[in-house]
């Protein structure tokens, strides 16, 4: 495959999954900077490890392994965990009704009060991954995922109530 043939499926993939990696790096981030870093700092792991990508998983599980590692590895290296997530601008597009906004405002700032680990289930179980999506994605047993995901959803639960 030749440079611009390989540069091609790349941009086709990012422009496919921009709204997956917005996500991810949206649940690890506090403010639109921060979030446009990691969101380039996820492109470029991508771009990095494109060329080894054998499709022996789906792209959308490749995707989201790496978006998910490299913001926690961010995290890690760079930032202390955020106490809340803030809307921006294109959250507010997304969600037009003021109450589905507020809902989902409450939501995020629970979770962003979750550990790493715990932030990334919610994360890929709220979109609807299957708990093998997840156990690929996160490197775990299925079971251990559905395991790991009913504590989280007590937590929230717990969280919410108080």
């Amino acid at each position: 495959m030749g440079k611009s043939e390989l540069e091609q499926k790349f941009l086709s993939l990012v422009d496919s999954y921009k709204q997956v990696i917005y996500k991810v790096c949206f649940m690890y981030a506090t403010d639109d900077e921060t979030i446009s870093d990691l969101y380039q700092e996820v492109v470029l792991n991508l771009w990095t490890a494109f060329p080894r990508f054998r499709s022996e998983s789906k792209p959308s599980t490749w995707v989201y392994r790496i978006s998910v590692n490299t913001c926690i590895s961010h995290l890690r290296h760079n930032i202390k965990r955020p106490e809340t997530v803030s809307l921006t601008m294109s959250m507010d597009d997304l969600f037009p009704e003021e109450s589905e906004r507020a809902q989902l405002q409450k939501l995020y700032q629970l979770i962003s009060q979750l550990g790493e680990l715990e932030r990334a289930l919610i994360l890929l179980w709220l979109d609807d991954k299957s708990y093998k999506e997840i156990a690929k994605i996160l490197g775990m047993s299925v079971s251990n995922v559905g395991a790991r995901i009913n504590r989280v959803k007590t937590k929230l639960r717990e969280m919410y109530n108080h």
